[in-house]
């Protein structure tokens, strides 16, 4: 069966491919450089003859396992990249022949999750989320859980993909059921702002309660907030700060915005403007923008 990749990025928006046919999406895989950017021509002999294609593939499943830990302890999406870009650089391989790589071994859900992954944040090539989310879907219906992890969060947010919740909220339940802590912390998420079901704030908080059990730090955070704020469970702002304070010493930066707000106020502990500042220019560093704003505001008095 032929596929025209071209018409289908141009005419569909990716919200079907996750349900596509296996024999179309493997078409789609070998058309995937008809797509309109810039793309280099690979060949085996563009890679390192010091680096062995089955050590290129080690490297590539080690980065996929360790995407794996980071979105199930929370971190952030520049904290994540950025440990991909020291793991390829503290073992010496060079970004453009594990791009090469990845562009001559698509017969995998890793290095095709992977492909996309560069494409997503413009690593080697042009940045292109609509290409990224055409490779995720792909290693998604292959049953890569990092693939689907990845993109139940992008239907929500629509970059680069429509938003369509009601996908979002099966992705999650399912990886949820699995006893994934990013997709229970999600599925809270889900639940407490009503994504593709009905808005259910007790619901939500025992979710964001097993999520932080399992040693996720956003499920840390979002438990905070509802002890601080009553959602799904009566408020107990000594929890909601020690909640904080553990998903922030971890590195999530909306915790440590949350913290660096409750030394500001004085909320239950002792005002400190001093501990304020430390945890927002924390979060700051991590592009929380609230933060910077925050930061700045006090830095300046």
């Amino acid at each position: 069966m032929s596929y025209n990749i071209k018409m289908y990025v141009k005419n569909s928006n990716n919200e079907n491919a996750y349900n596509l046919p296996h024999e179309e999406l493997t078409q789609i895989i070998q058309n995937i450089d008809k797509i309109d950017i810039k793309e280099i021509n690979p060949t085996t002999q563009n890679i390192n003859k010091s680096i062995y294609e089955e050590d290129l593939g080690i490297v590539v499943d080690e980065l996929i396992n360790l995407t794996f830990k980071d979105l199930n302890k929370g971190n952030e999406d520049n904290v994540r990249k950025q440990h991909i870009l020291d793991y390829i650089d503290k073992h010496n391989v060079i970004l453009q022949e594990i791009y090469n790589w990845l562009l001559n071994n698509q017969n995998h859900s890793n290095s095709i999750y992977l492909l996309g992954y560069f494409n997503y944040h413009g690593i080697v090539t042009d940045n292109n989320k609509q290409k990224a989310s055409i490779l995720y879907q792909i290693a998604a219906e292959l049953e890569n859980i990092v693939a689907q992890l990845e993109l139940a969060n992008m239907y929500i947010y629509g970059k680069g993909i429509k938003k369509d919740f009601s996908k979002a909220f099966e992705l999650s339940k399912k990886l949820a059921e699995k006893n994934n802590p990013n997709a229970i912390n999600r599925l809270g998420y889900c639940y407490d702002f009503g994504i593709g079901i009905k808005i259910n704030k007790k619901k939500a908080f025992e979710l964001y309660q097993k999520a932080a059990d399992l040693g996720n730090s956003n499920g840390m955070n979002n438990l905070g907030s509802c002890y601080e704020g009553g959602f799904g469970t009566y408020i107990d702002k000594q929890k909601a700060f020690e909640l904080y304070h553990k998903a922030a010493k971890i590195e999530n930066d909306y915790a440590q915005y949350n913290l660096a707000v409750m030394y500001e106020n004085g909320n239950v502990i002792k005002k400190d403007l001093t501990q304020a500042i430390h945890w927002y220019k924390k979060s700051a560093n991590q592009g929380h923008k609230y933060a910077q704003k925050k930061l700045k505001k006090l830095l300046e008095k």
